[in-house]
């Protein structure tokens, strides 16, 4: 069962790790031309990074921000680097919108996850219900599991989405359909960085997205959320975040 709030004294450090490429070039964030791609100073250099990750990330890509990058690991992309973190002066976030899925995948396969211990095996990117959830748990019954990437913090609360994502709305449709037909189902946000103290959906963002995790949630579909550690060796699934799911206000259609 997701729990609403978890005490300092019940949570568990899970210790998940990966590894970032070492070293990573210092750069300074100049402009993101698509959604894929943003233009960094290197060395006094202009040069192209990928960024892994669709999600906006306003307020981690400022021009003039610092970000850490790595090179690039095949020769003749388009990019010289990828994103891999962004220095808010506060606190680093890691950019790499892959990484979650991994962190959560090694966290299962370590026996670190205890809401998921019954379980012995998982198989990735499974397709169900015209979308692609990231895992499937298996041992006598089914559980389908997303993973979704946090970067955006605003006072100590983690927020999911940063832009509206029909996506993560067909995700959440997926997962209630699972529930339906009599299998577990969960959602998985991950923060990407250390101040996240809760997590809630951002229904400011895209309140589609927050009404579909509320129906999913309806149908049984779990919640959880993890926040980060990160450096600039690695990023380390930390410890679980209370998730805040507050109902929705009521219409006022007279």
């Amino acid at each position: 069962m997701n729990r609403p709030y978890m005490s300092k004294d019940e949570r568990v450090f899970l210790g998940a790790t990966l590894k970032l490429t070492s070293p990573l070039q210092e750069g300074i964030f100049l402009e993101r031309p698509n959604r894929f791609a943003a233009w960094v100073e290197v060395n006094g250099s202009l040069a192209m990074a990928h960024v892994p990750n669709s999600g906006r990330m306003r307020e981690l890509l400022q021009r003039g921000n610092r970000v850490f990058l790595a090179p690039a690991a095949k020769q003749g992309r388009k990019t010289d680097y990828d994103m891999s973190l962004v220095d808010l002066g506060h606190t680093l976030v890691s950019s790499d919108a892959r990484l979650p899925n991994a962190l959560v995948a090694e966290a299962f396969a370590k026996g670190q996850l205890e809401q998921f211990s019954t379980y012995t095996w998982a198989r990735r990117e499974v397709p169900f219900a015209h979308s692609r959830l990231d895992m499937v748990l298996g041992n006598g019954g089914l559980c389908y599991v997303e993973v979704k990437s946090v970067t955006l913090v605003e006072k100590g609360v983690a927020l999911f989405p940063d832009a509206p994502t029909s996506r993560g709305v067909r995700h959440m449709e997926a997962l209630a359909l699972a529930r339906e037909q009599g299998h577990r189902a969960a959602v998985i946000f991950v923060a990407q960085r250390k101040d996240a103290q809760t997590f809630a959906p951002n229904d400011q963002a895209d309140p589609l997205f927050g009404l579909a995790l509320r129906e999913a949630c309806t149908a049984g579909v779990e919640v959880y959320a993890y926040r980060c550690r990160v450096s600039l060796e690695e990023v380390v699934l930390d410890e679980p975040l209370p998730v805040n799911i507050p109902p929705l206000p009521c219409r006022d259609d007279s």
